[in-house]
């Protein structure tokens, strides 16, 4: 069974140094592994009952909006290619094929977020990704994602 992860490769500060994301929409907690010479990383997400979408998606059965999970999905695997030497462009979300819910995700959940690098080239690429909780698979998804200049966003 899959838990919380302890040890902390990345913490907020640092992800928010990497994405252009900030409250609400930094999704991603800390990053718990990276492992270069596979091209892999998994984050975590600690998904909260105080999280304002709750607050309309499902009050009285709360469940986390599968977009919310593809997104920190996305947001992981743009952390991967910035450590992958593309950290002075922004990686931006432009496509999402073979997606699967599996099971809802609720408050109180631990979100482990996988990705792996599937292909990346100077203009995009794209990763392989997949949510889990408590070791038991709740989304995957191949993600696209486009390179653009900082300065042109």
């Amino acid at each position: 069974m899959e838990e919380q992860n302890d040890t902390i490769v990345m913490d907020a500060r640092k992800i928010a140094s990497i994405l252009p994301h900030r409250y609400p929409f930094l999704l991603v907690d800390r990053i718990v592994k990276i492992d270069r010479e596979n091209n892999e990383i998994v984050g975590q997400k600690n998904v909260s009952m105080n999280e304002s979408f709750f607050q309309g998606h499902f009050p009285d059965a709360p469940i986390m909006p599968g977009v919310l999970i593809l997104e920190a999905l996305a947001q992981v695997g743009a952390v991967l290619i910035g450590e992958n030497g593309f950290g002075d462009r922004i990686a931006l979300f432009m496509s999402a094929n073979n997606v699967k819910f599996r099971q809802p995700v609720r408050p109180g959940d631990i979100l482990m977020l996988h990705a792996s690098d599937l292909h990346c080239s100077s203009r995009g690429g794209r990763v392989r990704a997949k949510a889990t909780v408590g070791g038991k698979l709740a989304v995957e998804a191949e993600i696209g994602f486009a390179f653009f200049d900082k300065e042109k966003i």
